[in-house]
This record gives C-alpha cells, structure tokens and sequence, in this order.
C-alpha cells in the first residue's frame, strides 16, 4: 500500500494524536485499556528528544471517540499508520505496548515498506488460555458497568506484587479510585480485539531491527509470550525488566533507557 492511500480509506477510523519532537519518526501504540497518555507519557520527552513521536489514541481512549461494532488489530494497524501519513512521516519505528505489540507486528506486515524497527513490550503474539480468561472477566466487569471491581482486577493483574504491596494501606482504595476513573470508554473493545488477535504467521516476516521487552513478574501476559516473540521475529533482541504488566508506572526510567538504548544503537 503506497504512502498517503490510507488517507482516503473512510473505513479507517480518524484517530486523536500528538505530535512532538523532530527527528526520525516515531509511532506509537498503546495497551488495551490503556492510552498515549496512561501508557507513554512518562517517556515520550525522552523519545521526542531527538525523534518525532506520532501518538494517537485508539478509539475510546484519549480524545477519540468509540467507533461502531468491535476492533480488530487490522483496523487499529491501518488507523494508526494513517495517523502517521497525516503527520508527514514516510518511515517510522513502531513501539508498541501489550495489545499495542499486536497492532505493530501487524502493521510492519500490511505497510513493510514504511517500518524501520519495532519495539515490543510485555506482548504477545496471541492470546493463551489465561489471558482469554482474563479477558472474558474483564469484559463482563466491563458490562456490568462495575468500575471499582474493574479497578480491583486491573491492581491484581497489572501490577507487580512488590509494587502493588507498597501501595500504604491508607491508600489502597484512593489508589484503586484512580484506575475506576481512568478506564477509557473504549476498553471493551480494545480488549476485544486482543481476544480475537493472532499474529503468529507475520513474526517470521519481520525483517527490521527488534527488541521484545518482557516484563518478568506480568500476570496478565505472561513473559513467556515475550519469549515467543523473540525467538520467532528473526534476529530480535531481547531484555527483561522486572515489573509487572505495567512498566510505566513500576520502573519508567529502566523502560525508557532500554528504548531510547536500542534506538541509537541500530540508528533508528
């Protein structure tokens, strides 16, 4: 598909980004559940340093708004590549961040001419036994409109449990307030479009510079998924960070580093 196509394709949902920085571009995709801000923000002032970060919200996240009927990985590739048309990149490393691993393998497989590299963090390449178990819960806490037990669910799956431990107890259920608040309309969705994802015949096509970061002490992807995905993307790199699934709030700064590492040394 040649570059500025996407532009026309109304099927393609128009997507709310950012843009900052200059430089080599940048496009990132977020987590189910997740959004730019959740999942990046620690991190994009490093990223946008010395590189152009393109950062749009899937829909019902951020300020896009939830589209009709579900999502699939094929969707959310094309609208966040479209994204990237709109803010003049030809080529872009791709970093993606749980559903946002799905979402990037796929997208390096529909527009390979305009993928220079891929990071891929606490990913998979499609979904196990335990997570399609997770996600029936989270979908049915969704439907049931219950946000504090949502919230409860997100602590005990997303989150280390050094970390989670730490939180005071006098804080537990503020703590727990915040993640009820910021659920994004569109999480139901997007961890639809996990359930329904498999991205294991595109890994051995991936030609590009990769690095898989697996998060050792994840409980809702397991790190084996991580492992997967390494040893079948040819040439991969791989690291680990011992955190839960959620890297940005347990250890931003050893997240980041490993990024922004992997970057300068392949000159992406």
């Amino acid at each position: 598909m040649s570059y500025g196509n996407l532009l026309h394709m109304t099927h393609i949902p128009a997507l709310s980004t950012s843009v900052t920085g200059s430089g080599p571009g940048l496009l990132l995709a977020h987590g189910a559940g997740g959004s730019i801000e959740g999942n990046y923000a620690p991190i994009i002032p490093a990223l946008a340093a010395a590189h152009t970060v393109v950062a749009p919200d899937y829909p019902g996240s951020g300020a896009t708004p939830r589209v009709p009927g579900g999502l699939t990985v094929d969707v959310l590739a094309d609208a966040i590549v479209a994204e990237a048309d709109r803010a003049g990149l030809e080529t872009f490393t791709l970093i993606g961040y749980s559903l946002g691993t799905l979402v990037s393998v796929r997208a390096a497989t529909r527009h390979p001419e305009r993928v220079r590299g891929l990071v891929l963090t606490a990913g998979l390449a499609r979904p196990d036994n335990r997570l399609r178990a997770s996600l029936d819960l989270w979908q049915k806490l969704l439907a049931d409109g219950d946000l504090k037990a949502f919230a409860r669910f997100v602590a005990l799956s997303g989150f280390g449990e050094d970390f989670y431990n730490a939180v005071p107890e006098d804080q537990v259920a503020p703590f727990l307030d915040q993640i009820a608040v910021n659920v994004p309309a569109g999480a139901a969705e997007q961890a639809g479009a996990v359930g329904l994802a498999d991205t294991t015949a595109d890994l051995p096509g991936i030609s590009v510079p990769t690095l898989v970061i697996a998060t050792t002490q994840d409980t809702l992807v397991s790190p084996a998924n991580s492992r997967y995905l390494a040893d079948n993307i040819p040439g991969a790199e791989y690291a680990e960070i011992a955190s839960g699934h959620i890297p940005m709030a347990e250890r931003p700064e050893e997240w980041q580093k490993l990024i922004t590492d992997f970057l300068e040394r392949k000159g992406l």
